[in-house]
């Protein structure tokens, strides 16, 4: 009576997995404002030096002074004919700005005035998020092996709300990127702690379609609120208020969502896993009998006390990883993926000015293509595999990409349309690309160390997945590089037994 049997016992598809799917929406929602709020609170609207003789212009006859200049928005004006035709500029720095704040929201770079020659203080503090987000996943990925995945990942979220309400107090650069790092400690590891607890309670059925769905349709749900909330509200310091308080209701999901049984096997804790697995049944109202419970303890002694070679398994560390060669190499790989990949996301999810529309605009455009982007994903991994959709997505995306960039090169004045098109198939397809490498690349690494470099990567659809370093070590040999691209055979579909079915990556 293995884990994935008594589960099946207690129910892998009912009630409590609905509710696991559901409060895995909602932190999807909340997790999404907080990774993008420092984006809103930094929009830059439209701006010029203040000069006294500007003061009752519109801003349409402000914007027309200073177009006869080449760096309109931080030109100090000496003079002004009375009718505007002509200006001369000052060789003095502004010290005052006048905006035309986009529907009016006034934004943290507009109010401490971060823009010109200050504007690297809003990047500085960007960095500085990032920084603590590399941080925080080491350090909340321990926790969550040392004290549990529930607890860990609350304290990813107190530290997500600590981060943001301070970030409404920052008046200089030091305490904005203060503010900034410990707020960035939460990015990722408030998100992917639940993500392990509900791959581990629900079906293979709902894990492939059923969580990508709910993960892009929430997480866009979040971006739209944030834009729109901010424009509501008007000034960023409220607005960073609205998205630090729903930070803190993660801590009810102490009360709600059971630890993980697997886990707690892992610490010696067989009658902590039964506990909560007798409380998963009894949530779905399942009736399973002690002697199932029993069996099920049976299996987990029988896995304390197996071969020495399974307990170096349990004990092999990223360092025993890292002296295989081809693990060693395939992790290189995976590596620099993710590198590149993050790096691709974060640039065109993020680049929502300068587009000829409204940042806030842009930014419900681009959270539109997340629901579609999800199940095409979804539906690619399971018709043609993981890497075909990987190697597909970035091959086209980068196509896309590039033509933005020499649209933006060479055509002055590139038409907003097309411009926003080529935008927001690019802002498609990396949302592919990013969630197909973060599978195929979980799905490689053997469970015990938890792109063309993806041509370098075996397929994993439908193949048992490395436990081991030793499987690990021996995965993909003999497949070549473009092996993916053809069908498998009926008779090696056929030759997988019943046992490995049991661990195939669901379709």
């Amino acid at each position: 009576m293995d884990f994935e049997k008594i589960l099946g016992k207690c129910g892998d598809c009912h009630r409590y997995q609905y509710m696991l799917m559901a409060l895995y929406g909602f932190l999807m929602f909340v997790v999404s404002r907080h990774y993008f709020a420092q984006n809103v609170i930094s929009f830059v609207p439209d701006h010029w030096c203040h000069h006294p003789d500007l003061e009752h212009r519109s801003f349409e006859e402000i914007a027309a002074i200073y177009s006869q200049f080449e760096n309109p928005s931080c030109t100090r004006l000496a003079s002004i004919d009375p009718d505007g035709g002509n200006a001369t500029a000052s060789s003095e720095a502004c010290d005052r700005w006048i905006y035309n704040y986009d529907f009016g929201f006034r934004s943290m770079n507009a109010e401490l005035n971060w823009v010109c020659d200050a504007a690297y203080k809003a990047r500085v503090g960007q960095s500085l998020f990032f920084v603590g987000s590399m941080c925080g996943t080491l350090i909340f990925g321990l926790l969550g092996d040392t004290i549990g995945r529930i607890k860990a990942m609350i304290l990813a979220n107190w530290c997500g709300f600590l981060g943001d309400s301070a970030t409404i107090f920052a008046q200089s650069l030091v305490t904005f990127s203060v503010s900034r790092f410990v707020s960035g400690l939460a990015a990722e590891a408030n998100a992917y702690l639940m993500y392990i607890l509900a791959l581990e309670y629900v079906s293979p059925s709902l894990r492939n379609v059923g969580l990508n769905l709910i993960l892009s349709v929430f997480y866009s749900l979040g971006m739209i609120s944030a834009s729109w909330q901010a424009v509501w509200v008007g000034e960023w310091r409220t607005f960073m208020a609205w998205s630090a308080v729903p930070l803190l209701l993660v801590t009810l999901f102490y009360f709600l969502v059971q630890e993980s049984a697997q886990w707690l096997v892992t610490r010696h804790d067989i009658d902590g896993a039964v506990l909560r697995l007798r409380r998963v049944a009894h949530f779905n109202r399942r009736e399973v009998s002690e002697e199932d419970f029993e069996q099920f303890r049976v299996h987990c002694k029988s896995q304390e006390s197996a071969s020495s070679h399974h307990s170096m398994q349990r004990q092999s560390k990223l360092m025993d990883a890292l002296k295989t060669p081809r693990l060693r190499l395939r992790m290189i790989n995976v590596l620099l993926v993710f590198t590149i990949i993050t790096l691709c996301y974060n640039t065109v999810s993020r680049n929502v000015e300068g587009l000829g529309l409204s940042p806030f605009i842009m930014f419900t455009l681009f959270a539109l293509t997340l629901p579609p982007s999800g199940l095409f994903q979804a539906q690619a991994q399971k018709s043609m595999g993981r890497k075909f959709t990987a190697v597909s997505s970035m091959v086209a995306t980068g196509l896309m990409t590039a033509a933005c960039g020499i649209l933006l090169t060479f055509w002055k004045q590139p038409s907003p349309v097309l411009l926003v098109a080529l935008i927001l198939t690019s802002r498609f397809g990396i949302s592919v690309c990013t969630g197909a490498t973060m599978q195929i690349s979980a799905e490689l690494v053997p469970t015990c160390v938890r792109a063309w470099i993806c041509l370098l990567m075996p397929e994993t659809r439908n193949k048992k997945l490395p436990m081991s370093l030793a499987e690990g070590e021996q995965f993909g040999k003999g497949e070549r590089m473009f092996d993916f691209l053809r069908r498998p055979k009926k008779e090696d579909e056929a030759d997988l037994s019943a046992e490995t079915h049991q661990k195939l990556v669901p379709e």
